[in-house]
């Protein structure tokens, strides 16, 4: 049971290593002055889900879900 708390808890780490360097590669939300002229309704506005930027964010919501579990797991105590 040992190994297998060591195996869960490096995998812990690079899970939460992931979730820190994908936060960072997106975008902030903020829309800007484009916002108000009309600016963000284009095409990568439209297809955000298919472009890198909805990649990343499903990468970093799978990521948390796996982090939350873990997180759940390790602390259970029946190590």
């Amino acid at each position: 049971m040992e190994i297998l708390k060591v195996i869960l808890t490096i995998l812990f780490i690079i899970i939460s290593l992931i979730i820190t360097v994908v936060i960072l590669l997106q975008e902030g939300k903020q829309a800007g002055l484009g916002a108000i002229a009309g600016a963000a309704d284009t095409y990568w506005g439209k297809n955000k889900g298919r472009s890198m930027e909805g990649v990343l964010v499903k990468i970093t919501r799978i990521c948390v879900i796996l982090f939350i579990l873990l997180a759940m797991v390790l602390n259970l105590g029946i190590w």
